[in-house]
């Protein structure tokens, strides 16, 4: 491959999260924008009954019980020349921290917001994330079948609760039962609505023109309606500037309804469009160009038994400059040795198929036997470590009992595996050697418990623990740090690296310490 070749390898590239809070149809775009994507004939049906739901990147057994993700998914396709990759990213605010992770590992977002709840506690958050990695976000208003919010009143919202600019690329005509398309800005045309919820090429109505009196037959009274709106958002909103959205100072807004396809195409076209392709990354010591001949990745995944039928294990590697090959030798910074890869593979949620190289923006899966955790960097023989990939210091803590002597060793590997995915972390206490489990959310406890009776034929239970925060101790003064470690013996712990962590019962206690020893410091992420 000449490297005019791997640089229009490294252009065509798009990968990108989809964030939302909890139940604004996330999922569900993911879905759409495979089926218009070709990379699926048929969506997941999202029915009412949750139990029922069965969609094709929640592929955990869990995820389909509950009806929620858990997990971030990981998809790639080809779209009008374009390589997309999508991570479909848990929403729900207990597992909020695999999603912090994977947009270290993404270019840009689309934030997926419901018309009638508008901007949630989890949507800021998430929105905060984006704006500390620097990603550009597009928004998505979804369910415009259903009666929402006024839309000029959500935009604003959308502006105050986010910090960021927005300009409507699309705007609805009509809501709930009056809802009857949509006109695209962005290029100009009009979709109309099909009650029967489809948007199908060749069945949708395009007008290009709103001057033109079909507009008047096909909308009757909303047709002046849509000319009025479009002149009054045109003095509001800014025009759209591409260099402001992909620095993150302007949010183009589109408008559909995910469930029924619509709007979802509009969305899709424009975005292999604006998005940008990969772009640079920091580490330690300097940034890292995704033009660069070298190759440089690094794992902000790792998923246990993704295939539960033979045990396997994933890291999931970001590709960030170079090129990645199958079979070649890589330099892992941390263990400082070298590793290759016979069976690299990219992702359709739960399938995947070997591949023999990968460029910066796609996401290569391999086999892991534990030699790696979330952070670690390969390089091509250089010494590197990315930034922005922390694990966060958990705030609900149980103890964990095996309830089953003849299944000790299922436990304990379940354990070390479902730990090392990174979504709780497992703690000893220097104390009384009793295994602790800590999580940023208490739906975590009934995720890892479920996992390990169905995963690995564990059996166990928890008992309350009342911890206010886990936090990593570190001072280059040894004797206070003794001093420290034997005045707070019963509130010490290691965890799976043996660090020490002191396990504060309460935010005085912790305030208390830290104004006792000022020699030592306290790291909330492990980041450090």
């Amino acid at each position: 491959m000449t490297d005019k070749q791997r640089l229009k390898e490294i252009e065509r590239r798009r990968t990108f999260a989809i964030i939302s809070h909890p139940d604004a149809g996330k999922t569900t775009l993911t879905e759409k924008l495979l089926l218009f994507g070709g990379a699926i004939r048929e969506a997941g049906a999202v029915k009412s009954n949750k139990i029922n739901r069965n969609t094709i990147s929640d592929f955990m057994e869990i995820e389909r019980q509950r009806g929620i993700s858990v997990a971030t998914s990981v998809m790639g396709f080809e779209y009008n020349g374009i390589k997309i990759n999508i991570l479909d990213t848990p929403g729900h605010k207990d597992f909020a921290e695999d999603t912090y992770r994977t947009l270290s590992a993404v270019d840009s977002a689309i934030i997926v917001i419901d018309v009638a709840k508008g901007v949630e506690e989890q949507t800021e958050k998430l929105m905060n994330v984006c704006r500390m990695h620097k990603i550009p976000v597009i928004t998505f208003i979804n369910k415009l079948d259903r009666m929402g919010r006024d839309v000029i009143e959500l935009l604003d919202e959308i502006e105050e609760k986010l910090d960021i600019v927005v300009t409507p690329l699309s705007w609805p005509i009509g809501m709930g039962p009056s809802f009857k398309g949509v006109y695209n800005i962005f290029v100009h045309k009009l979709a109309l609505f099909n009650p029967h919820g489809k948007q199908e090429d060749g069945k949708t109505q395009i007008i290009h023109d709103l001057a033109d009196p079909i507009l008047n037959r096909l909308l009757d009274m909303s047709a002046q309606k849509l000319r009025d709106d479009l002149a009054l958002i045109q003095g509001i909103y800014p025009a759209f500037n591409i260099q402001d959205y992909q620095e993150g100072i302007l949010s183009p807004v589109f408008f559909g309804s995910a469930i029924n396809n619509f709007g979802v195409k509009e969305l899709l076209d424009c975005f292999i469009h604006i998005a940008p392709s990969p772009i640079p990354r920091e580490t330690m010591t300097r940034s890292v160009d995704p033009k660069e001949e070298s190759f440089t990745g690094f794992i902000f995944k790792i998923h246990a038994n993704i295939d539960p039928n033979h045990r396997t294990r994933i890291a999931f590697i970001r590709v960030c400059s170079g090129k990645f090959e199958r079979g070649k030798a890589y330099y892992h910074t941390r263990l400082n040795r070298e590793f290759r890869f016979s069976g690299p593979t990219s992702f359709m949620a739960n399938r995947k198929e070997v591949i023999d190289e990968a460029f910066p923006g796609d996401v290569v899966g391999v086999n892991d036997n534990g030699n790696f955790k979330i952070g670690d960097t390969l390089t091509e023989g250089e010494s590197l470590r990315f930034k922005g990939i922390p694990t966060f210091s958990p705030e609900q803590f149980r103890y964990i009992e095996n309830t089953d002597s003849m299944r000790h060793k299922q436990l304990a590997k379940g354990l070390e595996q479902l730990m090392d995915e990174g979504v709780a972390q497992l703690f000893v206490s220097q104390h009384n050697n009793r295994r602790i489990i800590g999580t940023v959310g208490a739906l975590q406890f009934e995720v890892i418990k479920y996992r390990l009776e169905n995963e690995y034929g564990a059996s166990c239970r928890y008992e309350p623990l009342s911890l206010y925060k886990a936090c990593w101790i570190t001072s280059s003064d040894e004797k206070a740090l003794k001093t420290f470690r034997l005045r707070k013996a019963r509130f010490m712990a290691f965890d799976k690296y043996k660090r020490d962590v002191f396990m504060s019962e309460s935010p005085w206690a912790l305030n208390r310490a830290m104004e006792e020893f000022p020699e030592i410091t306290f790291h909330f992420s492990s980041e450090f």
